[in-house]
């Protein structure tokens, strides 16, 4: 099977899939780019949180003093930043709310411009956003099943209306891309790269 890996590190699901025998395509359907370029104070709060690789890469470099306590959303996301206090068993805003001592304190959500506010409203976290997501339209590469990793990458493969099914990291993305009219044959129990490998296995 010829899998189309979609995002922007695509690497250890590529060669895991390989592995077991698949075609891996990666041909990204959204880049990144910074906000802004100034020091982020993180002194003075007691929780920093952060939900993406690319976030938590640029608060590491532009970080100034020492927060708290820090939560990521996933290993990856944690190990990107150097570690942290808390990696929630389900890799999910909700996951990361639902295992956090309450209450929180003063918290820090540095992520996407335009991410999802549930942080930002249940904690009543300060925002800093530290990159924006831009959305590509290549020609597709001729794939049997596209692997979406983000809702961002599900409206960019909806609006270049290729018509392939496409695997889901997770309940956003599979939402946003039946909004745009992408078929999900499978969505990821997990929300990491094994939830994703698993999730494509069970098509072939």
């Amino acid at each position: 099977m010829r899998f189309w890996l979609t995002g922007l590190r695509e690497e250890p699901l590529a060669g895991r899939l390989r592995g077991l025998g698949h075609e891996a395509v990666h041909l990204p359907l959204v880049r990144v780019e910074a906000v802004g370029d100034g020091p982020v104070d993180v002194g003075g709060y007691d929780w920093v949180v952060v939900t993406s690789v690319t976030g938590a890469q640029e608060l590491r470099r532009r970080m100034r003093g020492r927060p708290g306590l820090v939560a990521a959303i996933g290993a990856a996301t944690a190990e990107a930043l150097g570690g942290a206090d808390l990696v929630p068993r389900v890799s999910t805003q909700e996951g990361l709310l639902a295992e956090l001592p309450r209450p929180a304190g003063r918290v820090l959500f540095a992520g996407a411009e335009g991410a999802r506010r549930l942080l930002v409203e249940e904690l009543g976290a300060d925002f800093v956003p530290l990159y924006r997501t831009v959305e590509l339209a290549p020609e597709p590469p001729g794939a049997d099943v596209a692997v979406l990793g983000s809702a961002s990458a599900a409206r960019a493969l909806g609006a270049i209306g290729a018509p392939v099914p496409a695997v889901s990291i997770g309940p956003q993305t599979t939402r946003a891309a039946q909004v745009a009219g992408v078929r999900i044959a499978a969505e990821a129990k997990t929300h990491d790269v094994e939830g994703l490998v698993e999730a494509c296995s069970s098509l072939s």
